[in-house]
Protein backbone atom coordinates (compact mmCIF):
# COMPACT_ATOMS: atom_id res chain seq x y z
CA UNK A 1 0.00 0.00 0.00
CA UNK A 2 1.31 3.46 -0.86
CA UNK A 3 1.76 5.87 2.02
CA UNK A 4 -1.33 8.09 2.14
CA UNK A 5 0.12 11.23 3.65
CA UNK A 6 -2.93 13.45 3.18
CA UNK A 7 -6.35 12.97 4.79
CA UNK A 8 -9.71 14.29 3.58
CA UNK A 9 -12.50 13.78 6.12
CA UNK A 10 -16.08 14.24 4.88
CA UNK A 11 -18.65 14.46 7.65
CA UNK A 12 -22.40 14.93 7.73
CA UNK A 13 -24.75 15.44 10.66
CA UNK A 14 -27.66 13.22 11.65
CA UNK A 15 -27.33 10.92 8.63
CA UNK A 16 -29.05 7.55 8.24
CA UNK A 17 -27.04 4.79 6.57
CA UNK A 18 -30.07 3.67 4.55
CA UNK A 19 -30.17 6.92 2.56
CA UNK A 20 -27.19 5.84 0.44
CA UNK A 21 -27.17 3.62 -2.60
CA UNK A 22 -24.06 1.92 -1.25
CA UNK A 23 -26.09 0.82 1.78
CA UNK A 24 -28.95 -0.61 -0.28
CA UNK A 25 -31.26 2.32 -1.04
CA UNK A 26 -32.46 1.62 -4.58
CA UNK A 27 -33.90 5.12 -5.05
CA UNK A 28 -30.97 7.09 -3.63
CA UNK A 29 -29.21 9.76 -5.67
CA UNK A 30 -25.77 9.45 -4.09
CA UNK A 31 -23.28 8.70 -6.90
CA UNK A 32 -20.28 10.38 -5.25
CA UNK A 33 -20.50 8.44 -1.99
CA UNK A 34 -21.44 5.24 -3.82
CA UNK A 35 -18.27 5.62 -5.91
CA UNK A 36 -16.23 6.14 -2.75
CA UNK A 37 -17.64 2.86 -1.42
CA UNK A 38 -16.97 1.10 -4.74
CA UNK A 39 -13.32 2.14 -4.69
CA UNK A 40 -12.81 1.86 -0.94
CA UNK A 41 -14.09 0.01 2.13
CA UNK A 42 -17.67 0.15 3.35
CA UNK A 43 -18.18 -0.65 7.02
CA UNK A 44 -21.59 -2.19 7.71
CA UNK A 45 -21.28 -2.01 11.50
CA UNK A 46 -19.97 1.50 12.04
CA UNK A 47 -21.40 3.01 15.23
CA UNK A 48 -21.39 6.38 16.90
CA UNK A 49 -20.06 6.39 20.48
CA UNK A 50 -23.08 8.53 21.45
CA UNK A 51 -26.02 9.62 19.31
CA UNK A 52 -25.73 13.31 20.06
CA UNK A 53 -23.67 15.88 18.14
CA UNK A 54 -21.23 17.35 20.65
CA UNK A 55 -20.21 14.16 22.50
CA UNK A 56 -19.69 12.30 19.22
CA UNK A 57 -17.63 15.11 17.69
CA UNK A 58 -15.55 15.46 20.84
CA UNK A 59 -14.88 11.70 20.67
CA UNK A 60 -13.64 12.06 17.09
CA UNK A 61 -11.37 14.93 18.12
CA UNK A 62 -9.95 13.21 21.20
CA UNK A 63 -10.23 9.52 20.39
CA UNK A 64 -11.90 9.11 23.78
CA UNK A 65 -15.27 7.71 24.77
CA UNK A 66 -17.68 10.41 25.99
CA UNK A 67 -17.59 9.33 29.64
CA UNK A 68 -13.83 9.98 29.55
CA UNK A 69 -13.68 13.36 27.79
CA UNK A 70 -16.84 14.42 29.69
CA UNK A 71 -18.29 16.73 27.02
CA UNK A 72 -21.65 14.99 27.26
CA UNK A 73 -24.36 17.28 25.90
CA UNK A 74 -25.08 19.86 23.21
CA UNK A 75 -24.75 23.47 24.32
CA UNK A 76 -28.28 24.27 23.09
CA UNK A 77 -29.88 21.68 25.40
CA UNK A 78 -27.18 21.48 28.03
CA UNK A 79 -28.36 19.61 31.12
CA UNK A 80 -25.63 20.70 33.50
CA UNK A 81 -22.52 19.12 32.00
CA UNK A 82 -19.34 20.94 30.96
CA UNK A 83 -19.53 22.82 27.66
CA UNK A 84 -15.88 22.81 26.60
CA UNK A 85 -13.00 20.37 26.68
CA UNK A 86 -10.34 21.27 29.27
CA UNK A 87 -7.20 23.13 28.22
CA UNK A 88 -5.00 20.06 28.65
CA UNK A 89 -7.31 17.72 26.68
CA UNK A 90 -5.56 15.54 24.09
CA UNK A 91 -6.64 16.15 20.48
CA UNK A 92 -5.23 14.41 17.39
CA UNK A 93 -4.80 17.75 15.60
CA UNK A 94 -1.98 18.69 17.99
CA UNK A 95 -0.03 15.59 16.94
CA UNK A 96 -0.63 16.26 13.25
CA UNK A 97 0.40 19.90 13.60
CA UNK A 98 3.56 18.86 15.45
CA UNK A 99 4.33 16.48 12.57
CA UNK A 100 4.16 19.36 10.10
CA UNK A 101 0.60 18.92 8.82
CA UNK A 102 -1.66 21.67 7.58
CA UNK A 103 -4.96 21.17 9.42
CA UNK A 104 -8.22 22.65 8.18
CA UNK A 105 -11.88 22.35 9.11
CA UNK A 106 -14.63 23.86 6.97
CA UNK A 107 -18.13 23.69 8.40
CA UNK A 108 -19.77 22.55 11.58
CA UNK A 109 -17.67 22.52 14.76
CA UNK A 110 -20.13 21.92 17.64
CA UNK A 111 -17.46 20.44 19.92
CA UNK A 112 -17.52 23.25 22.45
CA UNK A 113 -18.65 26.84 22.84
CA UNK A 114 -15.81 29.07 24.07
CA UNK A 115 -13.10 27.01 22.40
CA UNK A 116 -13.39 26.93 18.61
CA UNK A 117 -11.78 24.76 15.96
CA UNK A 118 -8.99 27.35 15.70
CA UNK A 119 -8.11 26.70 19.35
CA UNK A 120 -7.34 23.10 18.35
CA UNK A 121 -5.15 24.13 15.42
CA UNK A 122 -7.63 24.05 12.52
CA UNK A 123 -7.70 26.65 9.75
CA UNK A 124 -11.08 27.84 8.49
CA UNK A 125 -13.99 30.16 9.31
CA UNK A 126 -15.55 29.82 12.78
CA UNK A 127 -18.98 28.34 12.04
CA UNK A 128 -20.62 27.74 15.41
CA UNK A 129 -23.99 26.26 16.31
CA UNK A 130 -26.07 23.23 15.41
CA UNK A 131 -27.66 24.34 12.12
CA UNK A 132 -26.58 26.24 9.00
CA UNK A 133 -25.49 29.69 10.29
CA UNK A 134 -27.04 31.58 7.38
CA UNK A 135 -26.34 34.95 9.03
CA UNK A 136 -22.59 34.30 9.24
CA UNK A 137 -20.56 37.13 7.75
CA UNK A 138 -18.42 34.86 5.56
CA UNK A 139 -21.51 33.21 4.03
CA UNK A 140 -23.17 36.61 3.45
CA UNK A 141 -19.97 37.85 1.80
CA UNK A 142 -20.01 34.76 -0.44
CA UNK A 143 -23.59 35.56 -1.52
CA UNK A 144 -22.69 39.19 -2.19
CA UNK A 145 -19.51 38.36 -4.10
CA UNK A 146 -21.41 35.98 -6.35
CA UNK A 147 -24.57 38.10 -6.73
CA UNK A 148 -26.72 35.39 -5.14
CA UNK A 149 -30.06 35.87 -3.33
CA UNK A 150 -30.45 35.69 0.43
CA UNK A 151 -31.92 32.84 2.46
CA UNK A 152 -35.73 32.61 2.30
CA UNK A 153 -38.06 29.69 3.07
CA UNK A 154 -41.71 28.64 2.72
CA UNK A 155 -43.83 25.47 2.92
CA UNK A 156 -42.83 24.82 6.49
CA UNK A 157 -43.64 21.37 7.90
CA UNK A 158 -44.20 20.95 11.61
CA UNK A 159 -46.56 19.15 13.96
CA UNK A 160 -48.38 20.29 17.09
CA UNK A 161 -46.79 20.12 20.53
CA UNK A 162 -48.55 18.53 23.54
CA UNK A 163 -49.17 22.04 24.90
CA UNK A 164 -50.97 23.01 21.69
CA UNK A 165 -48.16 25.14 20.31
CA UNK A 166 -46.46 24.76 16.92
CA UNK A 167 -43.99 21.88 16.80
CA UNK A 168 -40.34 22.01 15.87
CA UNK A 169 -39.65 22.94 12.25
CA UNK A 170 -38.94 19.69 10.40
CA UNK A 171 -38.59 20.83 6.78
CA UNK A 172 -39.08 23.81 4.47
CA UNK A 173 -38.68 24.85 0.85
CA UNK A 174 -35.62 27.05 0.24
CA UNK A 175 -35.98 29.89 -2.27
CA UNK A 176 -32.37 29.99 -3.42
CA UNK A 177 -30.54 28.39 -6.34
CA UNK A 178 -28.22 25.51 -5.47
CA UNK A 179 -25.20 27.80 -5.85
CA UNK A 180 -26.52 29.93 -2.96
CA UNK A 181 -27.08 27.07 -0.53
CA UNK A 182 -24.93 26.76 2.54
CA UNK A 183 -23.89 23.33 1.33
CA UNK A 184 -22.54 24.76 -1.94
CA UNK A 185 -20.77 27.51 0.01
CA UNK A 186 -19.08 24.94 2.29
CA UNK A 187 -17.90 22.87 -0.66
CA UNK A 188 -16.56 26.02 -2.36
CA UNK A 189 -14.58 27.05 0.72
CA UNK A 190 -13.27 23.48 1.03
CA UNK A 191 -12.07 23.47 -2.58
CA UNK A 192 -10.34 26.81 -2.02
CA UNK A 193 -8.50 25.45 1.02
CA UNK A 194 -7.74 22.22 -0.81
CA UNK A 195 -6.06 24.25 -3.56
CA UNK A 196 -3.88 26.06 -1.02
CA UNK A 197 -2.96 22.85 0.76
CA UNK A 198 -2.24 21.10 -2.56
CA UNK A 199 0.23 23.85 -3.44
CA UNK A 200 2.02 23.39 -0.10
CA UNK A 201 2.10 19.63 -0.68
CA UNK A 202 3.52 19.94 -4.20
CA UNK A 203 6.02 22.69 -3.42
CA UNK A 204 7.19 21.80 0.08
CA UNK A 205 5.97 18.26 0.68
CA UNK A 206 3.73 19.50 3.51
CA UNK A 207 0.86 17.03 4.02
CA UNK A 208 -2.63 18.04 5.09
CA UNK A 209 -5.68 17.00 7.07
CA UNK A 210 -8.83 18.70 5.79
CA UNK A 211 -12.33 18.15 7.17
CA UNK A 212 -15.53 19.21 5.41
CA UNK A 213 -18.30 19.13 8.02
CA UNK A 214 -21.79 19.67 6.61
CA UNK A 215 -24.54 20.83 8.97
CA UNK A 216 -27.05 18.59 7.17
CA UNK A 217 -28.94 16.43 6.61
CA UNK A 218 -29.83 17.36 10.20
CA UNK A 219 -33.37 18.65 10.52
CA UNK A 220 -34.92 21.00 9.59
CA UNK A 221 -34.47 19.78 6.02
CA UNK A 222 -34.28 23.12 4.18
CA UNK A 223 -33.49 22.56 0.49
CA UNK A 224 -34.22 24.23 -2.87
CA UNK A 225 -37.01 23.11 -5.19
CA UNK A 226 -35.15 20.46 -7.17
CA UNK A 227 -34.24 18.61 -3.96
CA UNK A 228 -37.44 19.37 -2.04
CA UNK A 229 -39.38 17.65 -4.85
CA UNK A 230 -36.72 15.18 -6.07
CA UNK A 231 -38.46 12.12 -4.62
CA UNK A 232 -42.16 11.27 -4.93
CA UNK A 233 -43.63 10.64 -1.46
CA UNK A 234 -45.75 7.85 -2.97
CA UNK A 235 -42.53 5.95 -3.67
CA UNK A 236 -41.48 6.15 -0.03
CA UNK A 237 -42.07 3.04 2.05
CA UNK A 238 -42.50 3.93 5.70
CA UNK A 239 -40.15 2.09 8.09
CA UNK A 240 -41.73 -0.98 9.68
CA UNK A 241 -41.03 0.48 13.11
CA UNK A 242 -43.70 3.12 12.48
CA UNK A 243 -45.90 0.38 14.01
CA UNK A 244 -44.19 1.13 17.35
CA UNK A 245 -46.53 0.95 20.38
CA UNK A 246 -43.87 1.55 23.08
CA UNK A 247 -45.37 -1.37 24.97
CA UNK A 248 -42.86 -2.82 27.43
CA UNK A 249 -40.43 0.01 26.74
CA UNK A 250 -39.23 3.03 28.72
CA UNK A 251 -41.88 5.75 29.02
CA UNK A 252 -39.35 8.33 27.83
CA UNK A 253 -39.70 7.01 24.28
CA UNK A 254 -43.42 7.83 24.17
CA UNK A 255 -42.62 11.22 25.72
CA UNK A 256 -40.12 11.94 22.97
CA UNK A 257 -42.62 10.87 20.32
CA UNK A 258 -45.05 13.39 21.79
CA UNK A 259 -42.35 16.06 21.85
CA UNK A 260 -41.67 15.53 18.15
CA UNK A 261 -45.41 15.54 17.48
CA UNK A 262 -45.28 12.50 15.19
CA UNK A 263 -48.89 11.48 15.78
CA UNK A 264 -50.18 14.97 15.00
CA UNK A 265 -49.15 14.62 11.34
CA UNK A 266 -50.69 12.27 8.74
CA UNK A 267 -48.52 9.52 7.24
CA UNK A 268 -48.55 11.40 3.93
CA UNK A 269 -46.62 14.17 5.66
CA UNK A 270 -44.20 11.66 7.14
CA UNK A 271 -43.56 10.24 3.67
CA UNK A 272 -42.94 13.73 2.36
CA UNK A 273 -40.49 14.39 5.19
CA UNK A 274 -38.52 11.27 4.30
CA UNK A 275 -38.57 12.28 0.62
CA UNK A 276 -37.17 15.73 1.48
CA UNK A 277 -34.56 14.14 3.76
CA UNK A 278 -33.37 11.94 0.90
CA UNK A 279 -33.28 15.06 -1.26
CA UNK A 280 -31.08 16.78 1.33
CA UNK A 281 -28.70 13.81 1.20
CA UNK A 282 -28.62 14.09 -2.59
CA UNK A 283 -27.78 17.82 -2.35
CA UNK A 284 -24.87 17.05 -0.03
CA UNK A 285 -23.67 14.23 -2.29
CA UNK A 286 -23.56 16.61 -5.25
CA UNK A 287 -21.31 18.95 -3.24
CA UNK A 288 -19.06 16.08 -2.21
CA UNK A 289 -18.77 15.29 -5.91
CA UNK A 290 -17.42 18.82 -6.51
CA UNK A 291 -14.74 18.27 -3.84
CA UNK A 292 -13.80 14.87 -5.26
CA UNK A 293 -13.50 16.39 -8.74
CA UNK A 294 -11.14 19.03 -7.30
CA UNK A 295 -9.07 16.23 -5.75
CA UNK A 296 -8.66 14.69 -9.19
CA UNK A 297 -7.87 18.03 -10.85
CA UNK A 298 -5.20 18.76 -8.24
CA UNK A 299 -3.58 15.35 -8.62
CA UNK A 300 -4.21 14.37 -4.99
CA UNK A 301 -6.14 11.11 -5.40
CA UNK A 302 -3.13 8.78 -5.16
CA UNK A 303 -1.75 10.51 -2.06
CA UNK A 304 -4.91 11.13 -0.03
CA UNK A 305 -6.99 8.91 2.21
CA UNK A 306 -10.68 9.82 2.10
CA UNK A 307 -13.12 9.20 4.96
CA UNK A 308 -16.88 9.63 5.01
CA UNK A 309 -19.08 9.34 8.10
CA UNK A 310 -21.38 11.37 10.35
CA UNK A 311 -21.83 12.08 14.04
CA UNK A 312 -25.01 9.98 14.44
CA UNK A 313 -28.20 8.93 12.67
CA UNK A 314 -31.76 10.27 12.50
CA UNK A 315 -35.19 8.74 13.13
CA UNK A 316 -37.26 10.38 10.31
CA UNK A 317 -40.40 8.65 11.59
CA UNK A 318 -38.84 5.36 12.70
CA UNK A 319 -40.38 4.32 16.02
CA UNK A 320 -42.72 7.33 15.62
CA UNK A 321 -39.78 9.59 16.43
CA UNK A 322 -37.76 12.37 14.83
CA UNK A 323 -34.28 13.72 15.52
CA UNK A 324 -32.43 11.60 18.14
CA UNK A 325 -32.67 11.07 21.90
CA UNK A 326 -32.80 8.53 24.74
CA UNK A 327 -33.68 5.53 22.57
CA UNK A 328 -30.69 3.48 21.47
CA UNK A 329 -32.10 2.11 18.23
CA UNK A 330 -30.02 1.20 15.17
CA UNK A 331 -31.55 4.17 13.31
CA UNK A 332 -29.40 6.62 15.24
CA UNK A 333 -26.46 4.48 16.47
CA UNK A 334 -25.50 2.57 13.31
CA UNK A 335 -24.24 5.05 10.75
CA UNK A 336 -22.50 5.06 7.37
CA UNK A 337 -18.73 4.70 7.40
CA UNK A 338 -16.65 4.56 4.20
CA UNK A 339 -12.85 4.84 3.90
CA UNK A 340 -10.60 4.77 0.85
CA UNK A 341 -6.84 4.50 1.26
CA UNK A 342 -4.74 4.54 -1.93
CA UNK A 343 -3.45 1.07 -2.72
CA UNK A 344 -5.88 -0.75 -0.42
CA UNK A 345 -8.40 -3.28 -1.82
CA UNK A 346 -11.40 -1.79 -3.57
CA UNK A 347 -15.03 -2.64 -2.95
CA UNK A 348 -14.51 -4.21 0.46
CA UNK A 349 -17.38 -4.68 2.90
CA UNK A 350 -16.33 -5.19 6.53
CA UNK A 351 -18.68 -6.41 9.26
CA UNK A 352 -16.48 -5.84 12.29
CA UNK A 353 -17.94 -3.51 14.91
CA UNK A 354 -16.15 -0.19 14.59
CA UNK A 355 -16.73 3.29 15.97
CA UNK A 356 -16.45 6.87 14.78
CA UNK A 357 -13.80 7.38 17.46
CA UNK A 358 -11.66 4.74 15.73
CA UNK A 359 -10.95 7.36 13.07
CA UNK A 360 -8.60 9.11 15.49
CA UNK A 361 -6.09 6.27 15.69
CA UNK A 362 -6.49 5.71 11.96
CA UNK A 363 -5.52 9.33 11.21
CA UNK A 364 -2.42 8.94 13.35
CA UNK A 365 -1.32 5.70 11.71
CA UNK A 366 -1.78 7.18 8.24
CA UNK A 367 0.44 10.08 9.34
CA UNK A 368 3.09 7.64 10.60
CA UNK A 369 2.47 8.60 14.23
CA UNK A 370 1.94 6.53 17.36
CA UNK A 371 -1.49 6.50 18.97
CA UNK A 372 -1.64 8.32 22.28
CA UNK A 373 -2.20 6.01 25.29
CA UNK A 374 -4.93 8.48 26.33
CA UNK A 375 -7.34 7.30 23.62
CA UNK A 376 -9.96 4.54 23.32
CA UNK A 377 -9.46 4.42 19.56
CA UNK A 378 -8.30 1.50 17.37
CA UNK A 379 -6.76 2.02 13.93
CA UNK A 380 -8.91 0.78 11.05
CA UNK A 381 -5.94 0.50 8.69
CA UNK A 382 -5.57 -3.32 9.03
CA UNK A 383 -9.24 -3.80 8.15
CA UNK A 384 -9.03 -1.41 5.21
CA UNK A 385 -5.92 -3.23 3.96
CA UNK A 386 -7.92 -6.46 3.89
CA UNK A 387 -6.30 -8.14 6.87
CA UNK A 388 -8.11 -10.21 9.50
CA UNK A 389 -6.73 -9.01 12.83
CA UNK A 390 -8.20 -9.99 16.18
CA UNK A 391 -11.12 -7.67 16.73
CA UNK A 392 -13.65 -7.16 19.51
CA UNK A 393 -16.88 -9.02 18.70
CA UNK A 394 -19.19 -6.43 20.22
CA UNK A 395 -19.40 -2.69 20.84
CA UNK A 396 -20.39 -0.40 23.70
CA UNK A 397 -22.24 2.88 23.18
CA UNK A 398 -23.38 5.44 25.73
CA UNK A 399 -25.82 8.31 26.22
CA UNK A 400 -26.03 10.97 28.89
CA UNK A 401 -29.06 13.09 28.05
CA UNK A 402 -30.62 15.64 25.72
CA UNK A 403 -33.17 18.08 27.16
CA UNK A 404 -32.65 16.35 30.53
CA UNK A 405 -30.10 13.96 32.10
CA UNK A 406 -30.72 10.40 30.98
CA UNK A 407 -27.84 7.93 31.32
CA UNK A 408 -27.86 4.77 29.19
CA UNK A 409 -25.35 2.11 28.17
CA UNK A 410 -25.66 -0.28 25.25
CA UNK A 411 -23.94 -3.51 24.27
CA UNK A 412 -24.42 -4.72 20.69
CA UNK A 413 -23.12 -8.05 19.44
CA UNK A 414 -23.74 -10.10 16.31
CA UNK A 415 -27.34 -10.93 17.18
CA UNK A 416 -28.49 -9.09 20.29
CA UNK A 417 -28.59 -5.61 21.75
CA UNK A 418 -28.81 -4.91 25.49
CA UNK A 419 -29.67 -1.45 26.82
CA UNK A 420 -29.47 -0.58 30.53
CA UNK A 421 -31.87 2.18 31.61
CA UNK A 422 -31.46 2.85 35.36
CA UNK A 423 -34.72 4.83 35.62
CA UNK A 424 -36.94 2.35 33.80
CA UNK A 425 -37.16 -1.06 32.16
CA UNK A 426 -34.07 -2.41 30.43
CA UNK A 427 -34.22 -3.44 26.78
CA UNK A 428 -33.06 -6.52 24.88
CA UNK A 429 -33.59 -6.94 21.15
CA UNK A 430 -33.06 -10.01 18.99
CA UNK A 431 -31.90 -8.32 15.79
CA UNK A 432 -31.99 -11.56 13.83
CA UNK A 433 -35.70 -12.11 14.42
CA UNK A 434 -36.64 -8.48 15.02
CA UNK A 435 -34.35 -6.17 13.00
CA UNK A 436 -36.77 -3.27 13.52
CA UNK A 437 -36.45 -3.52 17.32
CA UNK A 438 -40.16 -3.55 18.01
CA UNK A 439 -40.24 -6.29 20.65
CA UNK A 440 -38.38 -5.85 23.93
CA UNK A 441 -37.60 -9.42 25.03
CA UNK A 442 -35.62 -8.47 28.14
CA UNK A 443 -38.16 -9.90 30.60
CA UNK A 444 -38.94 -13.12 28.72
CA UNK A 445 -37.94 -16.19 30.78
CA UNK A 446 -36.29 -17.95 27.84
CA UNK A 447 -34.00 -14.93 27.37
CA UNK A 448 -32.58 -15.14 30.90
CA UNK A 449 -29.28 -16.74 29.87
CA UNK A 450 -28.68 -14.30 27.02
CA UNK A 451 -29.69 -11.38 29.23
CA UNK A 452 -27.37 -12.39 32.06
CA UNK A 453 -24.43 -13.17 29.79
CA UNK A 454 -24.72 -9.80 28.06
CA UNK A 455 -25.12 -7.99 31.37
CA UNK A 456 -21.93 -9.63 32.67
CA UNK A 457 -20.11 -8.78 29.45
CA UNK A 458 -21.23 -5.14 29.49
CA UNK A 459 -20.26 -4.87 33.15
CA UNK A 460 -16.79 -6.28 32.50
CA UNK A 461 -16.21 -3.89 29.59
CA UNK A 462 -17.30 -0.87 31.62
CA UNK A 463 -15.04 -1.88 34.51
CA UNK A 464 -12.14 -2.35 32.10
CA UNK A 465 -12.73 1.08 30.56
CA UNK A 466 -13.21 2.82 33.89
CA UNK A 467 -16.78 3.90 33.10
CA UNK A 468 -18.29 4.35 36.57
CA UNK A 469 -21.76 3.51 35.27
CA UNK A 470 -20.81 -0.02 36.32
CA UNK A 471 -21.36 0.89 39.99
CA UNK A 472 -25.10 0.88 39.43
CA UNK A 473 -24.91 -2.48 37.72
CA UNK A 474 -22.85 -4.03 40.56
CA UNK A 475 -25.72 -4.01 43.01
CA UNK A 476 -28.66 -4.29 40.62
CA UNK A 477 -27.78 -7.20 38.34
CA UNK A 478 -26.15 -10.65 38.56
CA UNK A 479 -22.79 -9.57 37.14
CA UNK A 480 -20.59 -11.87 39.21
CA UNK A 481 -18.47 -11.31 42.29
CA UNK A 482 -16.65 -8.03 42.71
CA UNK A 483 -13.28 -7.32 44.28
CA UNK A 484 -14.24 -4.09 45.99
CA UNK A 485 -16.76 -2.71 48.47
CA UNK A 486 -19.49 -1.30 46.18
CA UNK A 487 -20.67 1.05 48.92
CA UNK A 488 -17.21 2.66 48.72
CA UNK A 489 -17.24 2.82 52.53
CA UNK A 490 -13.76 1.33 52.82
CA UNK A 491 -14.86 -0.61 55.94
CA UNK A 492 -15.84 -3.97 54.50
CA UNK A 493 -13.68 -4.83 51.49
CA UNK A 494 -13.14 -8.41 52.61
CA UNK A 495 -16.83 -9.23 52.25
CA UNK A 496 -16.56 -8.65 48.50
CA UNK A 497 -13.40 -10.53 47.68
CA UNK A 498 -13.87 -13.21 45.07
Amino acid sequence: MSQARNILFLMTDQHRADTLGAYGNQLAETPALDELARTGTRFDRWYTPSAICTPARASLLTGQAPFRHKLLANHERNVGYIEDLPEDQYAFSADLRAAGYNCGLIGKWHAGTKRSAADFGFDGPDLAGWHNPVEHEDYLAYLTDNDLPAYEISDQIRGTLPNGGPGNLLAARLHQPVEATFEYYLATRTIEMLERYAADYRNDGQPFYLALNFFGPHLPYVVPNEYFDMFDPEDIEMPKSVAETFSGKPQVQQNYSDHWAFDTMPLETSRKLIAIYWGYVALIDSQIARVMEAMTRLGLVDDTAVFFSCDHGEFTGSHRLHDKGPAMYEDIYRTPGIVRIPGAPEGQVRREFVSLLDCTATFLELAGLDTSPAVDSRSLVPLIEGETPEWQEDIVCEFHGHHFPYPQRMLRNDRYKLIVNPDSVNELYDLERDPDELLNVYALPDMAQTRNEMMERLYALLVERGDKFYHWMTSMYPVGGVAYDPSLSGFDDEAYQK
